[in-house]
C-alpha cells in the first residue's frame, strides 16, 4: 500500500520554507496565516517524509539540523518558482519578441496592413516578422489547428469558439479612371448599370449585392471579367473603362488604409446611389491566444494599423 506521506504537495514546500526561515513553529504559522497546532502537524509530516527532525529545541529556541541548513536555500528557490508559476502573466516586452506571425487576409487587406505592421514592428518589436497567407484556407479550421495566428477581413465562417473583433465598418463605392464617363454628371443607377464592370470573387461569381440592388429597379449590369483580388481589379479599372468596387469609410469617418491603393492608382471614387449593405472588417483568433502577451501585441498592432490612416495609432 502506498504511503500517503509520499504524496508531496506545494503547500508542504511553502511550509518547509517558512519553518526553515522563521525557525519557529509559532512564527511560521503566523507567516502562513494558520494555527500553531496545524503548523506543528505539518512539521511532523515533513519530519516523516524527510526522515530528519529539521528543527530541534535548544533551550528556549529551535535550531536547524544540518539537513535543514542544506535544504533552506533550495526550499526558498522552489517557493519563488512556484510563485512565478502561479502568477498571472504580466505581459511581454515587445522589444524582446522573436516571433513570426502568420496572418490570413485578402490581397487588399494585406496591402493595407503590411506597411503599418512593419512600421510598428520596427519601432516596437524589431524581432517580429510576418507571413501573409491568402484566403485559400478560408472556411477550414486553420485557427483551431494553429496554421494561422490571426485572420483579418470579412469574418463569416468561424468555428464556435473563435474570438472575433470588428475593426472597421465600410461601404462600397465605385472606382473609375480619371475622365471616365461616370465622372461627368450624376452617376445614376441606370448609368452605373450601363457601364462595364469588373467583379472581385475568389469563387468566380459574377453577381453580388450590387446586382441585387440593381435588380430591384429592373436594372442589370454587364460584368465582363471576374478577378480573384481587389488589387488586380483596381489596376484594370485604372487603365480602362471598367468600373470596380472599392471599400471606403462611412461618411464623416477618417480615411481608411484600405482605400489608399485606389487613391494611389488615381481612381475616382463615386458614391453608389443604391442601398448596399455595409462591410464589416474584423479579426479572428483562437482563444488559446487570448492571454498570450505576444499575440496581444499583434492584435493591438493590427487594430492600430487599420483604425488610423497612417497606421501609427495616433
Amino acid at each position: 500500500m502506498n504511503n500517503p506521506d509520499a504524496v508531496i504537495d506545494a503547500n508542504l514546500a511553502v511550509a518547509l520554507d517558512a519553518l526553515l526561515t522563521e525557525q519557529s513553529v509559532t512564527r511560521a504559522a503566523a507567516r502562513l496565516h494558520t494555527s500553531p497546532a496545524a503548523m506543528s502537524r505539518t512539521l511532523a509530516r515533513l519530519r516523516r517524509i524527510l526522515q530528519d527532525p529539521l528543527l530541534v529545541r535548544a533551550g528556549q529556541v529551535m535550531v536547524p539540523t544540518p539537513r535543514a541548513h542544506a535544504l533552506r536555500n533550495e526550499a526558498a528557490t522552489v517557493v519563488r518558482r512556484l510563485g512565478a508559476l502561479l502568477t498571472p502573466d504580466a505581459g511581454v516586452d515587445p522589444a524582446a519578441l522573436s516571433s513570426t506571425f502568420t496572418l490570413q487576409a485578402a490581397d487588399l487587406v494585406g496591402a493595407a496592413l503590411a506597411p503599418g505592421l512593419l512600421r510598428l514592428a520596427r519601432l516596437e518589436a524589431p524581432g517580429v516578422s510576418f507571413r501573409f497567407r491568402t484566403e485559400d484556407l478560408e472556411g477550414g479550421p486553420v485557427l483551431r489547428d494553429g496554421r494561422i495566428d490571426l485572420e483579418i477581413g470579412s469574418i463569416d465562417h468561424i468555428d464556435p469558439e473563435t474570438r472575433v473583433e470588428v475593426l472597421l465598418t465600410l461601404r462600397m463605392v465605385a472606382g473609375v479612371r480619371p475622365g471616365h464617363p461616370l465622372t461627368e454628371g450624376t452617376p445614376t443607377p441606370a448609368r452605373l448599370a450601363a457601364a462595364e464592370h469588373v467583379v472581385v470573387s475568389r469563387r468566380g461569381r459574377f453577381t453580388g449585392p450590387l446586382d441585387t440592388a440593381l435588380a430591384e429597379l429592373d436594372l442589370h449590369r454587364r460584368v465582363a471579367v471576374v478577378l480573384p483580388g481587389h488589387l488586380a481589379a483596381m489596376t484594370l479599372a485604372a487603365r480602362s473603362d471598367f468600373v470596380c468596387l472599392v471599400p471606403a469609410t462611412l461618411p464623416g469617418a477618417a480615411p481608411s488604409p484600405l482605400t489608399e491603393t485606389a487613391t494611389a492608382l488615381g481612381l475616382h471614387l463615386l458614391d453608389i446611389p443604391l442601398p448596399l449593405p455595409p462591410v464589416a472588417i474584423g479579426m479572428a483568433w483562437h482563444p488559446r491566444h487570448a492571454a498570450d502577451g505576444a499575440h496581444h501585441w499583434l492584435r493591438n498592432a493590427v487594430r492600430r494599423t487599420l483604425r488610423t490612416a497612417d497606421g501609427t495609432g495616433a
